[in-house]
């Protein structure tokens, strides 16, 4: 059998074994191996040259041994060289190795990274909301509300105060304000207003799916700062109210309190202060920076189902499925009058007209009624609905009142007439859940199915919006029209704009 050595792959002239490894080497070949590092060439093993066990084999026969000058000397150099050459392919041989082994691991490790990249990104919204919710906390007792509407600890509805003489006149003196400056607009378009080839070509611009928790998805309601465009308000399934800076896209805060779902939200104009509302019977006044409720109205028996903020920035009006209307005084949080709908049905929407003085409500069985404030009387009713009334919006100017209902119809009627002029008939089956003019009268947009908006006078559509994968709940004009936001049952806040 022949004997090859482990490192020149040739018969060795001198056969030893390693007592390490096991392994056959020409002598003069791991020797030098073992001066220069020490170790077993195989095993990598600590191994010295008197350790080597040579191995007795038939002599060969060898050439003289050759003189510096003649040729067999030229080749004895030689193989001197290509005994180096062996050793240092050897050597090579393994660094190759373990470099193919090295990057082996790495590739691993690469891949195993992107997976975790993967996952995380998933996650990053959970980790914002958590952020969010830590960050107001810290350091925060309980919250304890500034304010407590009498009554409404045992659940019951809380007795009224009555409107003042007092009230009344600072409500006057702010419709009379507003007329006024109604009057000295005319009807100027405001400086910088999107024109409708604007909208026609408005594109989504954002989306945001991680505002409210994944576990009860949906957002339900949605308004806008008016005093600061970039800061928006959304109320979710999850019982939460969630203020969000849509130019930083991070959570300003994370409104926790309520114990059912967030049903209607108003920014306040002038303050960073918001108004909620709930299934729970209750309405919160928030403060912002420091995400805890001020004042807590316990206004109704049943579950809030509108809400509007007076143009005061004082009162807020709230309807219930318990029946009733309710004006609250949000600094104190006073029940300041409280009236029943004479039919006997639930009310399911609010809003107040632009002066202030009168406002109107959608009650279960497709009325839209108009309420006087002052002598809390219903002054005019708007049938031809069908259905309840989802949705309710005064146009700037005051003259016109959208509505909406059950029906997969806009209805938009006259205040100075008292009558219909126009009805947008959408496909049937369409649900229709928030309709909403802009801050100038100019158009108006509906969500439900989709998002459409509408260039009002003409009533021609400009543009629809069919990114929501669930039904839209809200929608609202950013300042001049400038772009468009809007919330849906799939958990998500859309930004409509040009790029």
């Amino acid at each position: 059998m022949a004997l090859y050595c482990a490192i020149s792959n040739e018969v060795p002239e001198v056969p030893v074994v390693s007592p390490s490894s096991g392994a056959v080497f020409e002598k003069r070949i791991i020797e030098k191996y073992i001066i220069e590092n020490g170790v077993d060439p195989i095993s990598g093993k600590d191994l010295r040259v008197e350790d080597l066990i040579e191995i007795k084999t038939p002599p060969i026969v060898k050439p003289k041994p050759p003189s510096a000058t003649s040729i067999p000397a030229t080749l004895k150099s030689m193989q001197d060289e290509w005994d180096a050459l062996m050793l240092h392919t050897f050597t090579q041989r393994q660094q190759l190795q373990t470099a193919r082994q090295e990057l082996s691991h790495a590739l691993y490790q690469h891949d195993a990274a992107c997976r975790v990249i993967a996952r995380l990104t998933k996650e990053v919204t959970a980790a914002r909301e958590a952020l969010a919710t830590l960050k107001p906390q810290a350091g925060i007792v309980a919250p304890q509300p500034a304010h407590v509407a009498e009554g409404g600890a045992a659940g019951g509805g809380a007795a009224a105060a009555g409107m003042s003489a007092e009230v009344v006149a600072r409500l006057q003196d702010r419709a009379t304000q507003l007329t006024q400056e109604r009057k000295r607009r005319g009807r100027t378009v405001p400086e910088g207003l999107a024109a409708p080839d604007t909208l026609r070509a408005f594109l989504t611009l954002a989306s945001h799916p991680g505002l409210h928790s994944a576990s009860v998805p949906g957002i339900l309601a949605l308004d806008i700062n008016p005093s600061d465009h970039s800061r928006l308000l959304t109320g979710g399934n999850d019982r939460n109210a969630t203020v969000f800076n849509k130019d930083t896209e991070q959570v300003v805060a994370i409104l926790k309190g309520h114990t059912k779902k967030v049903t209607r939200v108003i920014y306040h104009p002038d303050e960073d202060t918001v108004i909620t509302a709930s299934p729970d019977h209750t309405i919160r006044v928030w403060n912002v920076p420091t995400s805890q409720t001020t004042v807590l109205l316990r206004s109704h028996e049943g579950p809030v189902t509108g809400l509007s903020l007076h143009p005061t920035g004082d009162y807020v009006l709230s309807t219930s499925s318990d029946q009733h209307w309710a004006f609250s005084d949000i600094r104190t949080g006073t029940l300041l009058t409280k009236v029943s709908d004479a039919s006997g049905v639930s009310l399911t929407t609010a809003q107040f007209h632009p002066d202030g003085l009168i406002f109107g409500t959608g009650t279960e069985d497709s009325q839209v009624k108009i309420w006087d404030l002052k002598e809390q009387s219903n002054v005019a009713n708007f049938p031809g609905h069908a259905g309840p009334v989802t949705s309710i919006s005064f146009s700037e100017n005051g003259y016109y009142l959208a509505t909406a209902a059950e029906d997969a119809c806009v209805k938009l009627w006259d205040l100075r007439k008292l009558k219909n002029f126009k009805t947008i008939q959408l496909d049937e089956g369409y649900s229709i859940k928030e309709l909403c003019f802009d801050q100038s009268g100019t158009y108006l947009a509906i969500a439900g199915t989709d998002v459409r908006v509408y260039l009002c006078r003409q009533w021609q559509e400009l543009k629809v919006f069919n990114d929501h994968t669930a039904s839209a709940t809200g929608v609202r004009f950013g300042k001049n029209a400038q772009y468009l936001a809007s919330t849906s049952m799939d958990r998500t806040l859309k930004l409509y704009g040009i790029e």
